[in-house]
């Protein structure tokens, strides 16, 4: 499907459903206007070499030390009640995983009981239970301030980037209290969805959310604990991967390690697709740039071009943007 066309109607193409995001409709408040630069890029339909209905049943899980298929003894399926009732064990490194709390824990360090890792500020302040307990509940609404359209509109965008790849299994890396994952799910669009990350606390939290919505809660919808630097699936596995407003929390310059991890775990024709916050943009003046590298010396913002250059330095082609304010809205493909 293509999903942009030449510069001068890029907005109106890219979003062909939604007008109301054309840059130049009269219907939109300037306030809420976008303004990018879109390359001319079309996004092929996903050629899966495995069965686009996924059996679930198999090698869905890879081990994060040497990415082979788990061997999982257990209920077969991707529910949350399957996942947890279910062990997974590396046939290379004899290492065990299991459920914990309703979320499966596939990072590198899952089962050491004295063992303490503390990472940078801007990842550990999602580890909060308090962090995690708010992030629905006023702190991601705080985004729209910046140019967020809000989720919503951030999942209708998504799912336009995402065509290509429905049907098959989409992971939601840096979930967080899994607003996106519940969305991806009760779509219906993907034959599975993993929502995964690192913080123990807001796994608990998206799960308390799953659990009050019936229509989701027995969907193929599985709680996965892991480090976005070591994804525990197999190379050109995932059909889609989705990062909302995650980019900025992730460790520099570990952002190119987990892109990589992206670029390596998606098929090719795959789609990734992410959000987060710019520090400045291509119209923003010299003066407020030197005024915005100064407040936010302490982020780990990125700007249109970097976030470009991220990309395509790790094997993603058919980049493509949308800018708001201090919002972007990014998508590339796996050739």
């Amino acid at each position: 499907m293509a999903i942009a066309a030449a510069a001068a109607s890029s907005s109106s193409s890219l979003f062909p459903k939604y007008p109301c995001l054309s840059r130049n409709s009269p219907r939109l408040p300037q306030s809420l206007r976008f303004s990018s630069t879109i390359r001319a890029v079309t996004l092929q339909p996903v050629k899966s070499e495995r069965n686009q209905t996924l059996e679930l049943e198999g090698d869905l899980f890879s081990c994060p030390i040497c990415y082979e298929p788990l061997i999982r003894k257990g209920p077969t399926g991707l529910t949350l009640g399957a996942i947890y009732r279910s062990g997974f064990k590396c046939r290379k490194c004899d290492k065990t995983y299991s459920s914990k709390d309703n979320y499966l824990d596939l990072t590198v360090i899952s089962g050491l009981k004295d063992y303490t890792e503390v990472k940078p500020a801007s990842t550990e302040l999602f580890r909060s239970p308090f962090v995690s307990f708010l992030y629905e509940r006023g702190w991601r609404q705080n985004f729209n301030r910046s140019g967020f359209p809000g989720p919503d509109e951030e999942f209708k965008m998504a799912q336009e980037y995402f065509k290509s790849a429905q049907g098959g299994l989409l992971v939601d890396v840096s979930c967080g209290s899994g607003l996106f994952s519940r969305k991806f799910a009760k779509s219906g669009a993907y034959s599975g969805v993993v929502a995964l990350d690192f913080s123990e606390n807001m796994l608990r939290q998206c799960y308390d959310f799953i659990k009050q919505d019936n229509t989701i809660l027995t969907s193929n919808l599985a709680l996965v604990r892991a480090d976005v630097c070591r994804l525990p699936f197999a190379s050109g596995f995932v059909d889609a991967v989705h990062a909302g407003a995650a980019l900025h929390c992730w460790p520099s310059p570990s952002n190119a390690a987990s892109v990589a991890e992206i670029s390596r775990i998606l098929q090719s024709g795959g789609v990734f697709v992410g959000t987060t916050f710019l520090r400045y943009t291509s119209s923003t003046s010299l003066i407020g740039r030197v005024l915005r590298e100064r407040i936010l010396q302490n982020y780990n913002y990125l700007t249109e071009e970097e976030i470009e250059d991220l990309c395509t330095s790790c094997g993603l082609t058919n980049y493509t943007s949308k800018v708001q304010q201090s919002f972007i809205m990014f998508a590339a493909q796996k050739p």
